[in-house]
């Protein structure tokens, strides 16, 4: 009786319960359709233009920093409806498994337009792989960090550092890799707070005319977004005794530093003549500066005998 009903099955109807099956096969497998193609064909580096300034022969100069898309979602297409023919059917199977394939819509479209995160959750599209470009410009030498590539990287519940590697004089000689350490994201925090760094270390590098020193990250904390940080100066310091003898002593002094993002300041150059929303060029404007609120001041007796006032940073504020 078995065979006798396979039989009786049309060859359209056999191929398409074949595709059917051999479908579903691969969604139970992968279970989470974005494991297989979410993740690896949405999280992307797309070109993202900045102009930097101009060369020595007074040219512009805009350099491909990348950036790293962060949201797609599943093609809409028109499916042919349930047939009797063969060819719908068919066509309509195809389609199916085209969407799965990660036929997306195109990065410039907004999550409220039913796009789901293009890495599973808790994780982000960040850049795995960066390098320090150096330009030549008419004022001087410009160092521009240029994202190479992006993937989806697990983001912690808390605020902690973690490794971020970046590439120094990149394809020569003196190519340099350095974990510079980044702050985590955490997506709940108290209200004004972000994940910052605190502190951090000084790292060598090897270069064609120098030894050039960069800072990497070694701690983050939860901080508001404009924020003081330790910056230890040493001066020395003459006292006297009570028996009258001059004394010389090394004073160590916390005068702080200002660090954090206020108001964002970028500004488009070129925008696409047939989407006025979409900017194709930016340069780096200005924006509201992280600088001090209050300060203390600290006066000692310096070793030539001079009287010498040094201020400290107490707190730090957003200044348009």
């Amino acid at each position: 009786m078995r065979s006798l009903a396979v039989k009786m099955l049309s060859p359209c109807l056999v191929i398409a319960l074949s595709f059917s099956l051999a479908f579903a096969g691969v969604l139970n497998r992968q279970g989470d359709r974005r494991n297989l193609f979410a993740d690896r064909g949405c999280c992307k580096r797309h070109s993202h233009f900045i102009y930097v300034g101009q060369d020595i022969s007074g040219s512009p100069v805009s350099v491909d920093v990348g950036v790293c898309r962060s949201l797609c979602g599943g093609s809409q297409r028109n499916h042919a409806p349930y047939g009797s023919s063969c060819d719908s059917s068919t066509k309509r199977g195809s389609d199916s498994f085209d969407d799965a394939a990660g036929e997306r819509p195109a990065p410039e479209l907004s999550a409220a337009a039913g796009l789901e995160p293009s890495c599973p959750a808790g994780s982000v599209c960040e850049p795995t792989a960066v390098r320090v470009e150096r330009v030549l410009l008419f004022e001087g030498l410009r160092e521009v960090e240029v994202i190479d590539e992006c993937h989806c990287e697990a983001s912690p519940g808390q605020c902690v550092r973690m490794p971020a590697l970046k590439t120094f004089f990149f394809e020569t000689p003196y190519e340099t890799v350095i974990d510079m350490g980044k702050c985590s994201s955490p997506a709940v925090t108290t209200d004004g707070f972000s994940c910052v760094p605190t502190k951090f270390q000084s790292v060598l590098v090897e270069s064609p005319n120098k030894v050039e020193l960069v800072q990497a990250v070694e701690t983050c904390e939860l901080k508001e977004r404009c924020y003081r940080v330790p910056y230890l100066e040493y001066y020395y310091e003459t006292v006297y005794s009570s028996s009258g003898v001059k004394e010389e002593k090394l004073k160590e002094i916390d005068v702080g530093r200002c660090l954090g993002a206020c108001s964002p300041g970028n500004r488009c150059l070129l925008r696409d003549s047939r989407h006025s929303d979409q900017c194709l060029v930016w340069a780096e404007g200005s924006s509201g500066s992280c600088s001090p609120q209050e300060y203390e001041s600290f006066t000692f007796r310096s070793r030539n005998g001079l009287i010498r006032t040094v201020l400290a940073i107490s707190s730090c504020k957003c200044q348009s």
